[in-house]
């Protein structure tokens, strides 16, 4: 980011922000505006980050896209939108003793719980409920649906 970018926030209507930023990306190519770049992070519902030089810029372009309600006054540094660009390890949420679903390999649809976490790799080492003998598997963190949390269970 440049020193003349800041970032500016635009409030959209609820679950239309990937539409709001598709829309401003057309205007901005077709008017060739100076929007060097547009965020809608799955956990900011409502909103869009834009970076670019200035607040008239981002306010003009908006005027014409549906669902885009108002710029908020002010603007963001990039320092305080760094951390929905960095993604979130897929195991994040999962703890030892969490209940949970497998999703998908040769294991789908079987129950378990949670022994171990291994945030760096991405992975989670279970114990089938169904199995006659206990043994641990470990098996990638995106391949399980969180049933119950070990604080519910």
């Amino acid at each position: 980011m440049s020193e003349d970018s800041k970032i500016f926030i635009i409030k959209t209507t609820a679950n239309q922000e990937k539409s709001v930023s598709l829309a401003l990306s057309r205007v901005a190519k077709k008017e060739k505006l100076d929007i060097r770049a547009i965020l809608s992070p799955e956990e900011l519902k409502g909103y869009v980050l834009v970076e670019a030089p200035e607040a008239g810029l981002v306010d003009s372009a908006i005027q014409t896209i549906p669902h885009a309600r108002s710029m908020i006054k002010g603007n963001s540094s990039i320092a305080e939108v760094e951390h929905f660009l960095k993604p979130k390890p897929v195991v994040t949420g999962i703890k030892e003793g969490t209940i949970i679903e497998v999703t998908s390999g040769p294991f789908k649809g079987e129950r378990a719980r949670v022994k171990r976490v291994d945030e760096g790799h991405e992975e989670i080492t279970v114990e089938l409920f169904d199995a006659v003998v206990p043994i641990p598997i470990t098996i990638r963190g995106d391949t399980v649906r969180v049933l119950k949390k070990e604080d519910e269970v």
